[in-house]
């Protein structure tokens, strides 16, 4: 057993070297790292999830198919065509590690058939695993149309790409297939449609409150002209008013002013009446 993530690793060269043994003495290897730590690919995809999306954007161990009880290792949450639904894109990691390690090998040994028989048993692993994928995770509307088969180390990823007509078989059965690098750049983009959206929506409610605010602005300047209109009739009052009295103080300004107590008493008024309704 060996630790590390991709292709940084420690203890690696050991255990490529003693599983080799074995293989070429002809035994069963078991207990080689994706078996005895079947979690450790999982464990890398949720890291590279975890460093690019938010927790709301993903989740872990997920029912994607209607009616199946088949649990995908991750998934990420699209919008649907509502804001109450959602769509899932199934990420599911797999490593033919045993494989693997004999195409290596023989490649490294120059050894041709053998390196033909291991690739060839590699790319049946692969198609064998996307066809799993396929049958138990897609699920349109559901589901994208499609899923992400993630292979965690660069060097297996470039393996599969680099076979003739690898990518377009994988692609027929409706798998996209990612490595460590093109995953991140996978979500990255994910990412930037999920800010994209978040700010649309935001710009939706945004255009709803500046329309209210506009409306009620509207009407605020119907208040206000009906409130000048107003004012200027009071202030047109006002001025005739104004104009009256100073006429009749020029017809009286001849005739002598009696004093304050006398001439409410010559007009009729109470003083002290007066000026308690005034004060009132």
């Amino acid at each position: 057993y060996y630790c590390g993530t991709g292709d940084f690793v420690k203890g690696r060269n050991f255990v490529d070297k003693y599983t080799n043994m074995l293989v070429d003495a002809g035994l069963n290897v078991r207990g080689v790292n994706a078996e005895v730590m079947l979690s450790q690919w999982e464990y890398q995809l949720g890291n590279i999830l975890e460093e690019i999306l938010t927790p709301e954007q993903y989740e872990k161990n997920v029912k994607p198919k209607q009616g199946s009880e088949e649990i995908v290792e991750y998934a990420v949450r699209l919008p649907g065509h509502d804001k109450s639904s959602q769509v899932w894109l199934p990420i599911d990691s797999k490593f033919p590690q045993e494989s693997y390690i004999r195409l290596k090998d023989a490649s490294e040994k120059s050894d041709v058939d053998a390196t033909e028989k291991a690739s060839s048993e590699l790319i049946r692993s692969i198609k064998k695993s996307a066809k799993d994928i396929s049958d138990k995770y897609i699920d349109p509307p559901h589901t994208t149309d499609f899923a992400i088969m993630f292979l965690p180390t660069e060097g297996l990823y470039a393996e599969i790409v680099r076979q003739p007509g690898m990518l377009d078989d994988l692609q027929h059965q409706r798998i996209v297939v990612a490595g460590p690098t093109n995953l991140s750049a996978i979500l990255n983009s994910l990412s930037m449609g999920f800010r994209t959206l978040a700010i649309e929506n935001r710009s939706s409610e945004v255009r709803k409150i500046l329309s209210a605010v506009k409306t009620e602005f509207n009407a605020f300047g119907d208040v206000l002209t009906k409130v000048k209109t107003q004012l200027d009739r009071a202030s047109g009052t006002i001025d005739k008013a104004g104009i009256r009295t100073r006429a009749m103080q020029r017809k009286l300004k001849d005739i002598e002013e009696l004093p304050a107590n006398e001439s409410t008493k010559v007009l009729g008024f109470d003083a002290d009446q007066l000026i308690d309704e005034e004060k009132k």
